[in-house]
């Protein structure tokens, strides 16, 4: 697993993956309940869930992390996009 940055938990990164998050918001996660002084959730931010985004919002949320052929993207095709960054 060279492609990635240290994992301080390799157990709970594979567990948060296999529920579907992405590899960013698990390797955070995961460092972060490794670390005694921080006490991170699942739930992550205040943010409603993608499914009610709009469109625009979607594609400019894809532009900022950098999804390629995300202007060729349903706003189904940008959520599993994102989800999966």
């Amino acid at each position: 697993m060279a492609d990635r940055p240290s994992i301080k938990n390799e157990d709970l990164y594979e567990d948060l993956r296999d529920d579907g998050m992405s590899k960013e918001k698990a390797a955070r996660i995961a460092n972060a309940r490794a670390n005694d002084d921080m006490s991170p959730s699942k739930k992550g931010g205040k943010r409603p869930p993608y499914e009610e985004w709009s469109k625009d919002d979607l594609y400019a949320q894809a532009q900022k992390v950098g999804i390629e052929g995300r202007s060729d993207m349903t706003k189904d095709d940008l959520i599993e996009a994102l989800r999966k960054h």
